[in-house]
């Protein structure tokens, strides 16, 4: 899935201004200002579009993890993670939203698509282990769609 539309779904899902934006991004360790998201937030037809970056994707999801639970100064920061896969999107989600995985089951069917619990697993295992699942771009899409009707609600 594309970053943008990654990003664009999280500022919808928490129904943020492009300057809270800032901030959360800010919280994940990175600087940008609000042109350069508004910029990554807008549609690729639209003019004054600019391709959002791994490194301020990752910035951002970081980010949101500490603006939904809050940062605990007395652990080191997690080393970024490049480039972002839909896995880490869908890992850094659950975090931040603390979500376990009959959430994640429960938003899924909220949305009509069915996923059994060994393929939700492989979904958040490590790359190159054995039963891991790459996350394809219709999975995060569902999720990022039922994940926003369950917020928004």
């Amino acid at each position: 899935m594309l970053n943008n539309d990654v990003l664009r779904s999280v500022r919808y899902m928490l129904d943020v201004s492009d300057a809270k934006m800032v901030e959360i991004v800010k919280l994940g360790g990175k600087t940008v200002t609000e042109e350069e998201i508004t910029a990554v937030l807008k549609k690729d037809d639209e003019p004054g579009y600019q391709d959002c970056t791994d490194d301020l994707l990752a910035h951002a999801l970081d980010g949101l993890v500490y603006f939904k639970r809050g940062k605990d100064d007395s652990r080191p920061a997690p080393a970024l993670e490049l480039p972002v896969t839909n896995n880490q999107v869908l890992k850094k989600l659950r975090v931040a939203f603390e979500l376990k995985e009959e959430d994640i089951h429960t938003i899924m069917r909220s949305v009509d698509f069915e996923v059994s619990k060994p393929e939700m697993s492989a979904l958040f295992r490590k790359a190159g282990t054995s039963n891991y699942r790459a996350c394809g771009d219709q999975f995060l899409r569902n999720f990022l769609k039922g994940l926003t009707q369950r917020l928004r609600a």
